[in-house]
């Protein structure tokens, strides 16, 4: 007799926010009735941290404090002992998102060394010869929009060999300009990264021209910090040598869940900067970079 036990929430996107109710129903079928032992959810936000293989010898000491931090936990009884009866049976329930004491509900973020995540399991506890149920299902929480208006701050740029840094050998750079601008580097999260780039003159020429997202977390604590660097995206804006004095244009979407808006707290960070890369067909790679600070407005 097999019986199966789903999550459904109310909001097809999943996405709530501090202070509002997560409502859903928890539905089980079967095509026999089924005894338990009592039906029962939890709701946990979890921030999970974790440091990198080069960090560890490092940081000994913070490798052994690395707790999830608990950011909301909750438990509550859907369903006293009984019986199920066979069928399709929906019980509703809800929950609000209120944490506790100065806790923030941080906005959900899957990244390499930060994780923050929350969850919903369900759980049918049965008698010894049938197993237990659980179901667990990931919703989202964004945090609210900025009241103030965001000013977007417009960045030139000008690339030659003269402006880049960490060259050993500049004598042997080729000679080249390309100009440009971002459109803001402070960026809402839910509004494309937009701008523009012109290749003026190149003695060698362009293979390609990419943007590269990056997302820089820090862990930490009193002995020290790890700060790391990784890629979200990559997207590539221009291939092959491109007519000179052209402008391309800069357009890039921020992914969900891989970016929220720019975090600081006391046991972490987590920032975002975009590479404009320049590869030529010496195989010279040319990078630019940008911090940016996401919102959401």
């Amino acid at each position: 007799m097999s019986a199966s036990l789903d999550i459904r929430l109310k909001r097809a996107n999943k996405v709530y926010h501090e202070g509002e109710v997560l409502a859903g129903v928890v539905a089980i079928v079967s095509k026999e009735a089924v005894q338990h032992q009592g039906i029962t959810l939890t709701m946990e936000g979890i921030v999970n941290l974790q440091l990198s293989s080069k960090s560890v010898g490092v940081f000994e000491a913070f490798y052994n404090s690395v707790k999830p931090i608990q950011l909301i936990t909750s438990n509550i009884e859907v369903v006293k002992q009984g019986k199920v009866p066979g069928g399709k049976t929906e019980i509703p329930f809800e929950f609000p998102l209120h944490t506790k004491g100065n806790k923030v509900l941080y906005e959900t973020y899957h990244g390499v060394f930060v994780n923050i995540q929350y969850t919903l399991r369900c759980d049918m506890k049965r008698s010894l010869l049938a197993k237990d149920l659980s179901k667990t299902c990931e919703f989202m929480v964004h945090c609210l929009p900025q009241k103030a208006k965001l000013q977007p701050t417009p960045v030139d740029f000008t690339i030659t060999p003269e402006t880049l840094q960490n060259v050993r050998e500049r004598s042997l750079l080729p000679k080249f300009l390309i100009r440009g601008h971002l459109d803001a580097t402070n960026c809402v999260i839910t509004k494309p990264l937009t701008g523009e780039l012109v290749v003026e003159s190149s003695d060698v020429a362009i293979k390609s021209i990419e943007l590269q997202l990056v997302r820089v977390e820090t862990c930490g604590c009193a002995e020290g910090y790890a700060r790391d660097a990784t890629e979200i995206q990559n997207i590539q804006i221009a291939e092959g040598d491109v007519c000179h004095s052209l402008p391309i244009p800069i357009y890039m979407v921020f992914p969900r869940l891989f970016t929220c808006p720019t975090l600081e707290t006391i046991n972490f960070k987590v920032e975002f900067e975009v590479n404009v890369v320049i590869v030529l067909h010496d195989e010279h790679l040319i990078t630019e970079n940008f911090p940016l600070k996401l919102c959401r407005a």
